[in-house]
């Protein structure tokens, strides 16, 4: 196959607003041992893509500067060592980053062929939060059946895979989120019940449906502010896992004594820090566990927009102004 020399990219010049990011020309990305190249045809947008747009979320050494961290295309080259795909070969992975550019260099252990019956846009929906909730909730915190679960943000790209993964493993499924639309939406996926935290204390609300016991999980990505009543809402032995901190970082005040009393285990993980080997352990459960789910439509993801490459800036204010249910996904 022959390849261009050149490919159109989102380019950041300077860190900032949604409106610096600017199409440009550049290079095609090395190919380095263990790689595969993809020719993008979808590149999923995620809440780390404005972290990174704005300056706060730095890509790792070596990483591509270039924003995006999860594709979906076509196998057009294959780095030295790999084995496991070949040329033509449709595939979606976590990238490291570079996924906002017509091609993608992808290192093998973090792709997943497309599964069956999917395109690229659905398939460039998967990666990032599939990869964050199995981690998070399955691999750290131990979910299991016949447990119960709080997610925070249920109707964000990760809310509405965690609702999906929590029930399809058999756990009893609780969510926050901001709007009567948004609660519906959840409940619509599964969750027994959605608390719209502008009207109600998620705090009373999980003690109501537990009979006082709490939760064995709750996920969190708003932090600080929900810190003392997560603890509150958690059963004995309950894991909280943080995977964001979008309410603050900061706990002025905490009452500990809980954490004692109900052996609480306190957890959190970013994705992009992870070794190579810690990502090729949750794509092979995804792989084994979480593909077949899909591809008898068990579990899907939630689409909110589909929106052309070239319309990059009005995607990441659709992020940003947090309406969406669900994913935002560029096609190239």
């Amino acid at each position: 196959m022959i390849l261009p020399t050149e490919m159109r990219f989102v380019d950041l010049p300077l860190p900032g607003g949604a409106e610096n990011m600017v199409l440009s020309r550049g290079p095609l990305p090395e190919l380095n041992a263990g790689d595969i190249l993809i020719r993008v045809e979808a590149a999923g947008v995620n809440r780390p893509d404005v972290l990174q747009r704005l300056g706060n979320y730095p890509p790792p050494p070596g990483a591509s500067p270039v924003l995006g961290l999860e594709v979906a295309g076509e196998v057009v080259g294959i780095g030295e060592g790999v084995e496991d795909f070949a040329i033509g070969e449709k595939v979606c992975g976590l990238a490291n980053g570079g996924g906002y550019a017509e091609f993608c260099a992808l290192p093998a252990t973090q792709a997943l062929r497309w599964p069956k019956g999917y395109d690229a846009a659905r398939a460039a929906a998967l990666p990032e939060t599939f990869f964050t909730v199995w981690a998070n909730v399955f691999q750290m915190a131990d979910l299991v059946e016949g447990e119960k679960i709080l997610i925070h943000g249920g109707s964000s790209g990760i809310g509405t895979t965690a609702i999906q993964l929590a029930r399809a493993f058999g756990a009893e499924v609780f969510v926050t989120a901001g709007t009567k639309d948004k609660c519906d939406a959840c409940v619509a996926l599964g969750a027994k019940r959605a608390i719209n935290y502008r009207d109600e204390d998620f705090k009373a609300a999980i003690a109501e449906e537990t009979g006082g016991l709490g939760v064995d999980v709750i996920l969190d990505m708003v932090g600080a502010p929900y810190f003392d009543r997560n603890i509150a809402s958690l059963a004995k032995d309950g894991r909280l896992s943080i995977i964001a901190f979008l309410g603050g970082a900061v706990v002025e005040k905490a009452n500990i004594a809980p954490i004692l009393g109900k052996r609480l285990h306190i957890m959190g993980s970013a994705m992009r820090p992870r070794t190579a080997a810690e990502k090729e352990a949750i794509r092979d459960d995804l792989e084994d566990n979480v593909w077949p789910l899909l591809e008898e439509g068990e579990v899907a993801p939630v689409m909110q927009a589909v929106v052309p490459f070239s319309e990059v800036v009005e995607a990441h204010r659709l992020m940003e102004a947090g309406d969406h249910i669900g994913k935002i996904v560029l096609t190239v």
